[in-house]
């Protein structure tokens, strides 16, 4: 068939074949009766044909137009499953999530060179989400879960920390792959908390301070704050003094509750300015 052609390097397709670690993946996401269930990326059905027995809704977002279409071939009798042929940095999650009232279950083999930019996505919709089972590269598996002060932490550390309780099932060697990538991947769970693990103020004001604060990873945190487009209106070392954080201080230095802190003061900040004009 040639939805089952040889895989695109370009989509960075690598397909699992491993039946002991589909299995693994499949138990790991806690599935439950009547559950809506998102799967990014399913490419030829390794883990699909497992969920479309156990999801009450399942819904697949594949960016190959030729697996997409042998998808829904494959399923053109499962009425309660629906394959998007997309781009997943495209969809509007949000919006397809909130067709449905429950929470979504999400589980994805992700493709090494979209991961970081998927889970921004994920990370956006955490309310809507009630798990995530994911496989990604194992570098970026285990920087998310990177303490501070080590080239790891950065800013998906920060955005994925403050909404998500974030643990390790298990390691998954390159052999389980068809073709085999060059490193080891990790199967993470991500569980939706029920409130933010700190209080940030504006959380659009949160993300810009965590990516400017590891902007430019050398510098110091006031050089990389200047580059913020907050930094325009307000003083940020001002406020850098007034929480009570050194400025001649790197990015990946801070904890959750610093960048947290930091957040507050300069959304306060703005605030004032907005009223004052």
């Amino acid at each position: 068939m040639s939805a089952l052609r040889r895989p695109l390097k370009s989509l960075g397709q690598n397909f699992l074949v491993d039946d002991n670690v589909i299995e693994k993946i499949i138990q790991a996401a806690h599935i439950q009766p009547e559950q809506a269930v998102l799967e990014i990326g399913p490419g030829r059905g390794a883990l699909t044909v497992h969920l479309a027995e156990r999801a009450g809704r399942l819904v697949l977002i594949e960016f190959d137009h030729a697996l997409a279409a042998w998808h829904r071939d494959q399923l053109k009798d499962n009425g309660h499953t629906t394959v998007i042929d997309a781009d997943v940095l495209k969809v509007d999650l949000a919006a397809l999530l909130a067709e449905n009232p429950q929470k979504w279950n999400v589980v994805a083999n992700l493709p090494y060179n979209i991961s970081t930019e998927v889970l921004f996505r994920l990370y956006g919709v955490h309310d809507r989400l009630s798990r995530m089972t994911l496989m990604l590269q194992k570098e970026v598996g285990d920087r998310l879960a990177a303490p501070p002060n080590c080239s790891a932490y950065g800013v998906t550390t920060v955005l994925l920390g403050l909404w998500f309780d974030i643990s390790r099932a298990f390691v998954v060697h390159p052999g389980s792959f068809h073709p085999s990538p060059k490193v080891d991947s990790v199967v993470l769970n991500f569980i939706p908390l029920a409130e933010a693990r700190a209080e940030v103020g504006d959380e659009d004001v949160f993300r810009s301070v965590v990516k400017s604060a590891f902007s430019m990873r050398r510098k110091t945190l006031i050089n990389c704050l200047k580059s913020a487009e907050f930094a325009k209106t307000v003083d940020c070392a001002a406020l850098l003094e007034a929480c009570g954080i050194d400025g001649r201080r790197r990015g990946e230095t801070l904890a959750l509750e610093e960048f947290a802190a930091l957040s507050r003061y300069v959304t306060d900040a703005l605030k004032t300015v907005t009223e004052t004009n």
